[in-house]
């Protein structure tokens, strides 16, 4: 779920080889030219193999949530906008967009002739169908509110208006028209988001588990799947139904699932694996400063989320007392050691206000590691609730060698800084995933990263109508504020909403900022032209296996 999102024109994407950068909002870089002919580079057969690290948890764009789907997804399918090999945000399945003066109503164009990995003819009635399924409260999708900014869309899915009230509608098979509730200059941004993604209606009402396996996935973008055998590997090849496959270099993805950070470092150091986004962390400092180490800063961070409903973080005081008792700088240092910063706000660096500073940059930190006034919270909290002794704790995480370290890091901060003694629980990822879903923690870690490049990419997260708040915590100040950035037209008064919205946000803490991610790659010498981006997984498709 992380989430793991840029201008309105572009997203800096950095190309390999070449040095990582923070942000996407620049030029990708160049690729490195290796001198070969035409004919050599020809005879190479085009496959990478990463690693996935686990089992998707779905390729159903209305129920992904989390970064293992979103990196398959991105590859399958293509919405009415995408990223272009430069990074900048471009017309996808929409080959024109006409925006009516007052920024309300958006006419999407469908290209002629697209079609669906199966042949089926892809039309603007897809997108409508996918959109409106997101919608009905019978899907259960996961992220609905993303599409809340469309009038009618919030009254349908919350069972207080008609579906026919929805401003969604096709005039004819290639053109799709969108009434959004106030002016949104960054709605591009939103909507190429996975919800915003279509699905084919045949495929989909004819088979609930249609995004399951491997012969029955239809999809529209760069690939299809070619192969998927659960919970080990999953092959996509190149898509010859997608409109621009002329453009897509790279012919098949081998997505290996190997959850052991070592193990895949050791499958990367023999040619099993050619490309790993998590290293062993005993190992990041020997890697630093070759060719194949990229660090790329994500706009996300690595947060631990509170129940705000369950004892003891029902009391707002033991929340922040948690959050203070921990020594980030000893967790960056010592265990993840890839140049993350120690989050001491919730807004990741990357974001450029009109002031010219950084977003983060220009509020002071919203607290420290304090020991002694954590243990004061405490006692103050206990005794608010009448409490003589701290109901018992578990803090619950995904398996993984890093969260593993970091929970057991955190489980010793607390003992030593708050004299709590709390237990761990760990989980497979698919099973957590679940888990988190259904709120069954007390504390509990989760990632995320913004879909595009503004505050309120990430602090929308938290109002009581979002879809992704699972903290249980509300904040009628706090709805009102991110509310009023969503229509604010004046960047300036905007910028001062959203801060004040973080304000709310860090004083009540329903979630633990622990550190700003930055990821670390090692990228096989034999593979050039992957994109990375601040907000998005690496995008295979331009990439090219230069050498065997």
């Amino acid at each position: 779920m992380k989430k793991k999102l840029l201008t309105a024109a572009a997203l800096l994407m950095l190309v390999v080889p070449g040095l990582a950068a923070c942000s996407k909002d620049t030029p990708a870089a160049s690729d490195t030219k290796t001198g070969q002919t035409t004919t050599q580079a020809a005879a190479i057969k085009q496959e990478v193999t990463a690693n996935l690290k686990g089992e998707p948890y779905t390729l159903d764009p209305a129920f992904a949530s989390d970064s293992t789907s979103y990196w398959v997804i991105d590859h399958l399918y293509e919405g009415l906008y995408r990223y272009n090999d430069k990074g900048e945000l471009v017309e996808g399945a929409a080959e024109k967009i006409e925006i009516s003066p007052d920024g309300k109503t958006y006419t999407f164009h469908i290209r002629k002739g697209l079609k669906w990995s199966n042949g089926d003819a892809l039309t603007a009635k897809d997108f409508e169908f996918a959109w409106k399924r997101v919608l009905d409260p019978q899907t259960a999708a996961y992220e609905p509110s993303a599409l809340y900014y469309i009038e009618g869309a919030e009254e349908y899915n919350t069972g207080k208006g008609p579906l026919d009230k929805v401003k969604i509608s096709t005039p004819d098979e290639y053109t799709l028209v969108v009434g959004l509730k106030n002016p949104a200059s960054f709605f591009p941004k939103v909507a190429i988001g996975r919800p915003y993604l279509p699905v084919n209606p045949k495929v989909v009402q004819a088979d609930k588990n249609w995004a399951g396996e491997a012969k029955s996935i239809v999809t529209n973008g760069a690939y299809k799947v070619g192969a998927w055998e659960h919970n080990n590997e999953l092959t996509l090849a190149k898509n010859d139904q997608y409109w621009e496959k002329d453009a897509v270099t790279m012919e098949t993805v081998h997505f290996k699932m190997v959850n052991d950070a070592t193990t895949a470092y050791q499958m990367y150091k023999t040619g099993k694996l050619d490309l790993i986004d998590t290293l062993p962390t005993d190992v990041i400092e020997q890697e630093k400063g070759k060719d194949e180490y990229k660090a790329v800063a994500d706009f996300g961070v690595y947060t631990y989320t509170f129940n705000t409903s369950a004892e003891p973080f029902n009391n707002a005081k033991i929340r922040r007392a948690f959050t203070i008792a921990i020594d980030r700088e000893a967790i960056t240092n010592n265990i993840t050691k890839g140049d993350q910063k120690a989050a001491y706000g919730y807004v990741a660096y990357g974001v450029t206000t009109p002031s010219g500073k950084d977003f983060r940059d220009e509020v002071a930190p919203y607290y420290s590691n304090d020991p002694a006034e954590a243990k004061k919270l405490l006692e103050e909290g206990m005794k608010e609730q009448g409490w003589s002794t701290l109901p018992a704790v578990t803090l619950k995480y995904s398996t993984g060698e890093t969260h593993k370290k970091v929970a057991e890091a955190l489980q010793e901060m607390f003992r030593k800084n708050l004299g709590v003694e709390i237990k761990l629980e760990h989980q497979e990822w698919k099973t957590y995933i679940d888990t988190y879903k259904q709120m069954n923690f007390q504390i509990a870690r989760m990632g995320w990263t913004g879909s595009y490049l503004d505050p309120l990419a990430v602090l929308e997260l938290y109002t009581s109508k979002s879809s992704s708040n699972f903290t249980k915590w509300e904040n009628a100040k706090y709805d009102q504020l991110i509310e009023q950035a969503r229509v604010e037209q004046d960047q300036e008064k905007r910028n001062k909403l959203l801060h004040e919205a973080e304000d709310v946000l860090m004083a009540e803490l329903p979630i633990i900022p622990v550190y700003f991610y930055t990821q670390n790659y090692l990228n096989s010498k034999k593979i050039e032209g992957i994109q990375y981006s601040v907000t998005r997984e690496p995008d295979f498709r331009q990439a090219k296996k230069v050498a065997e």
